[in-house]
């Protein structure tokens, strides 16, 4: 199992940004396409940003514009660069691989979004 280390999270205003950060181990990490995602109490984790090795990016429709995901893959590293934050964006964000068989979910970073 990879580790993955997720920070960056903390309170902001409606409007404010953020830049989250997971920090894996291991050369592993540069052979897979990396997630970010998010859940809410009584929700499914959903995958909000993915990157593969090569840098594809794909977003959910929600955070297209606001939300940019990259990677470091010499610091085994994922960031994900959130704007425009909206109340909606409240929610614990986690790193992982973008499908399965998926890592040893991190304890993740909370974002909340309140004025």
């Amino acid at each position: 199992q990879v580790p993955l280390v997720e920070s960056g999270g903390g309170l902001v205003q409606p409007g404010g940004s953020l830049r989250l950060s997971c920090a894996t181990s291991g050369p592993i990490f540069t052979f897979y396409t990396m997630g970010w995602y998010r859940q809410t109490p009584g929700k499914q984790r959903e995958l909000v940003a993915s990157i593969t090795t090569g840098g594809r990016i794909t977003y959910v429709d929600s955070v297209k514009g606001r939300f940019t995901i990259s990677r470091d893959n010499a610091k085994n590293t994922v960031h994900l660069q959130i704007n425009s934050l909206k109340p909606e964006d409240t929610a614990v964000y986690y790193c992982n691989t973008e499908r399965p068989p998926y890592w040893a979910w991190g304890q993740g970073t909370q974002v909340i979004v309140s004025s």
